[in-house]
């Protein structure tokens, strides 16, 4: 049978700048390292995974995923090197069969989040490999939550667990899962009152925590609840780091909470990691992906969701129709949202969707407006009086999303020819984002910075522009 290149496993290793001979040597002690002393690869071994595509044995995936994460300063999985599922030469578009199995779901949670921790501990900020846009990732997530999935699969054998330093993992207790619930309450909390950077490594833990124990047969009950957790943990990994600016690693994670609310027959939780998915990709101007993104959370939640989530969903559906300049497109859906958000019973909601208040609702009415506004001045005015709203009803704790309602203020400001109000309202958003940790604020000052080109001879917008090139 004619053997083919790994083309995957190629490409990283050209990056590496190793010869074959000294990853071979990286192997073996690295493997001994964790405990796997007999192993003994050579130069010949190599080339035969790298050109004819031969796909080693355990550990040996693993150890050359934890080499390749040292080296290139990113997280690298076994997938990414092309070592699981089936051979595949076109790392945009996926051919393994789909949706992913339980078991598979559990490796590539356990992996990449030890993968990353692991560059945590080293210093490395995980940048530097391409985000998947454009058909190829509206194709993928549509492929990973085709219809059907209302029920989790049953396993068979418990996985053997993937070890970053953890215990075996073993039966756990309702109350223990409860522990868990709440610790996911007590990240979100900090993730929206400080930002990302702080708590992301301790998230990203929580979940490599939670992929182990969920390598041991519980009963169904204690197991859904762990998948819940889980996507929880996923989706809030991702937010965090997206928050941070790191976007490719960020997008993994949206795709594990998908695969994680899956597990737990929750469609409407899948979705709304989707929704994450494109608000991401408005912040970084691929309104088109978002577009489709949002559309696909809302077929795939369906009649499941309930009026808050779907009030959110149009919310960022209108944002991503702004983006594009569909203005009459965006008031419908922001009316939609209204009318949604209207019907809302809050007691129903799913507790991920709690922190869609009415303060929420007019935060991203205001970004959706002042986004609206750059083709259609008479959306300023909207989006000044939602960011008013939206800082009147803010509570006590969620600082980043004052900071993100300051900005929209001050920009639409700016939009409407009031230089002087739009300088004040920057500098309150300049001092409170240097009091969170979140790359997020700063890219939308970038924004709002370059609003002020036309009024740099405002002596007020003048103190404002040395403000903020002193605060980047």
């Amino acid at each position: 049978m004619r053997r083919e290149p790994n083309t995957k496993l190629v490409d990283l290793f050209a990056l590496t700048g190793w010869s074959k001979g000294e990853l071979a040597r990286l192997v073996n002690r690295r493997a001994a390292a964790m405990g796997h002393p007999q192993l003994a690869t050579d130069t010949s071994r190599v080339r035969r995974w790298l050109e004819d595509g031969e796909r080693p044995r355990d550990p040996v995936p693993r150890v050359l995923a934890a080499l390749f994460t040292e080296r290139l300063g990113r997280v690298v999985t076994s997938e990414d090197l092309g070592l699981t599922g089936r051979p595949r030469h076109n790392a945009q578009v996926v051919q393994e069969d789909l949706p992913w199995s339980t078991d598979r779901t559990v490796t590539a949670l356990t992996e990449f989040t030890g993968m990353d921790l692991m560059l945590n501990r080293h210093g490395f900020t995980g940048g530097g490999f391409a985000l998947v846009a454009g058909p190829a990732l509206v194709a993928n997530f549509d492929r990973w939550l085709s219809p059907g999935l209302g029920v989790p699969h049953q396993r068979g054998a418990p996985a053997d667990p993937v070890s970053y330093g953890l215990a075996d993992a073993g039966p756990i207790g309702a109350e223990e899962v409860t522990a868990l619930e709440n610790a996911v309450t007590v990240f979100r909390t900090w993730d929206a009152n400080r930002g990302g950077g702080l708590q992301r490594k301790a998230v990203i833990g929580q979940l490599n925590e939670v992929g182990n124990l969920l390598t041991y047969p519980n009963p169904l009950p204690v197991t859904r609840r762990l998948w819940h957790v889980a996507a929880d943990l996923a989706a809030l990994a991702g937010w965090m780091s997206h928050d941070v600016g790191l976007d490719p690693t960020a997008q993994n994670y949206f795709v594990i909470a998908a695969h994680a609310a899956r597990e737990a027959g929750d469609l409407p939780r899948a979705a709304e990691a989707l929704s994450r998915a494109a608000r991401q990709m408005v912040h970084l101007e691929r309104p088109a992906d978002a577009l489709a993104l949002i559309e696909l959370a809302q077929r795939t939640a369906g009649d499941r969701a309930g009026a808050t989530t779907r009030a959110m969903f149009h919310t960022v559906e209108a944002w991503a129709q702004a983006a594009l300049g569909r203005a009459a497109d965006c008031r419908r859906t922001l009316g939609r949202a209204e009318a949604e958000f209207g019907r809302s019973r809050p007691e129903e909601d799913p507790d991920w969707v709690v922190f869609f208040d009415s303060a929420d609702l007019h935060g991203m009415q205001a970004l959706v407006y002042r986004t609206l506004a750059e083709v259609d001045p008479t959306a300023a005015g909207r989006a000044q009086e939602h960011a008013e709203k939206a800082l009147e009803l803010r509570t006590r704790g969620h600082d980043r999303a004052k900071t993100f309602d300051l900005i929209s203020l001050a920009s639409a400001c700016l939009l409407d020819g009031q230089p002087d109000r739009g300088a004040h309202h920057a500098g309150l958003a300049v001092r409170a984002a240097g009091e969170v940790d979140s790359k997020r604020t700063w890219d939308r000052l970038e924004a709002l910075r370059k609003l002020t080109d036309r009024y740099r001879d405002v002596p007020e917008v003048h103190a404002l522009r040395r403000e903020l090139a002193e605060g980047t």
